[in-house]
């Protein structure tokens, strides 16, 4: 992890680390990374949700890379994975988006794109970095070399609305949903997206951005809203997306939460009945429910996992040909149809699973089991200490006991955080009491090592 780049791109308190000057170096020295990779003039995308503070950030992003002979495509408020199917379908060298995601508001951040819609390797991110923390002039462009804006927010939405709208060919005939866009860049194209169904009835709620109201207590952190009102209104399923609308949690029409393990496996229990699962395997993260695992060896599905990180979850559906993978949090990757997770595109391919099924939405997730999971955090002082507590041999001997007992019925993870001075302990067992009593073990177990 660089000084700058996070395991998902720049992120910070806007004006309190995150500013105007520093997206500026950024617009710079992409610009001037691109036009070495590519031999010519770089062509960037770039899209943000609705934060007060992404107007500023684009428009320093947009000077820097125009500055510095870039440029740039303007697509307005669009969901982070709009810009990652635009960069491809226009030809862009990169894209760009700024946006924190499920984070509050006062929190934004910067995130690019390859020209084949990917996240940008490790190395490019790496050599951006050098560049803004070089403190060096970064060269500009002069006469007719300096970047253009090209306006094109209405078109390119409208065109990638298009473009999920196509990739679920039965129709959504006869569902009655409500949405929760989370007062976020869905705001923007999911009320238009799911109109284009005839037959289904959608309502939308939280979908009245004021530059301070994404995610608050609203859209997929936030399902208590979205349930309750399901539950009233009689609705068949709720969907609700998050700040830039790449990721997709859901409530049954009883206002139970359906998270990203069970979307992902009834939809990959539909695409193996069409012969379209690859490997018949869906790739998760290691904080994947055991409901899951149980799932996929009940229905004839490998479920193999990865570190936390839809970059490692993509990683591996790549580097093995699978095209179905996700977090529990419900980032879930259509590898056919999409180079991210895409929350929009995720709804729509549950909802057709659903309408095809029959079934009600509690129905259909019942074969995937949440089991009760706790986790409790560990406060260590430094990355000295978390390898020393994860090399412990009494670590491992009180794990492998609690395994024991567990069986078949629990799971245990010990891991340290990659971002934090945390240890993490994750249990699952058959009730949430012993989840707790044994991740409290644990846990009390490591402050002593």
């Amino acid at each position: 992890m660089g000084k700058l780049f996070g395991t998902d791109g720049i992120r910070g308190v806007v004006n309190a680390g995150l500013d105007a000057e520093l997206a500026y170096k950024v617009g710079l020295a992409a610009a001037q990374v691109l036009r070495e990779e590519n031999g010519t003039k770089p062509l960037v995308a770039i899209g943000k949700d609705t934060r007060i503070s992404s107007d500023l950030l684009e428009g320093a992003l947009v000077a820097g890379l125009c500055s510095a002979g870039s440029d740039v495509l303007h697509l307005g408020v669009v969901p982070t994975p709009a810009v990652a199917w635009v960069t491809v379908d226009r030809g862009a060298a990169a894209g760009v988006v700024i946006s924190a995601s499920h984070n509050p508001f006062e929190h934004n951040g910067i995130k690019i794109f390859n020209g084949q819609g990917f996240k940008l390797s490790d190395e490019l991110e790496g050599r951006i970095e050098d560049i803004v923390l070089a403190g060096a002039q970064m060269p500009r462009a002069t006469h007719e070399h300096i970047g253009k804006v090209f306006y094109t927010e209405d078109r390119a939405r409208d065109d990638y609305i298009g473009h999920l709208a196509a990739t679920v060919g039965g129709g959504l005939t006869g569902l009655r949903i409500l949405v929760d866009c989370a007062n976020g860049a869905a705001s923007a194209t999911a009320p238009q997206l799911f109109d284009r169904f005839e037959d289904l009835h959608c309502d939308v709620i939280n979908a009245d951005p004021d530059g301070i109201n994404i995610n608050a207590n609203c859209g997929s952190t936030h399902l208590d809203g979205l349930a309750a009102m399901v539950k009233a209104g009689g609705y068949d399923v709720g969907i609700a997306f998050d700040g830039d609308a790449d990721r997709c949690l859901a409530v049954s029409e009883e206002g139970t939460p359906i998270d990203g393990d069970q979307i992902m496996a009834v939809c990959g229990r539909a695409l193996k009945a069409e012969g379209r699962l690859k490997g018949n395997t869906i790739v998760a993260t290691v904080m994947s429910n055991i409901g899951l695992h149980r799932f996929g060896a009940g229905n004839g599905i490998h479920v193999v996992c990865t570190d936390v990180g839809d970059r490692n979850v993509l990683e591996r559906m790549l580097r093995d040909g699978f095209i179905l993978g996700g977090e529990q949090s419900g980032h879930a990757i259509f590898l056919e149809h999409s180079t991210t997770g895409d929350g929009e595109l995720t709804a729509l391919q549950f909802l057709s699973v659903l309408q095809a099924s029959g079934l009600r939405a509690s129905e259909l997730v019942r074969d995937c089991r949440q089991y009760p999971q706790v986790l409790v955090n560990v406060a260590v002082t430094d990355n000295a200490q978390k390898q020393r507590i994860m090399d412990s041999e009494t670590l491992k001997a009180a794990i492998s006991d609690r395994e024991e007992a567990l069986r078949d019925t629990g799971r245990i993870l010990v891991r340290p955080s990659g971002t934090e001075a945390l240890i993490r302990v994750m249990v699952e067992a058959e009730t949430a009491q012993e989840a707790a009593r044994c991740a409290e073990e644990l846990a009390n177990l490591i402050k002593t090592l």
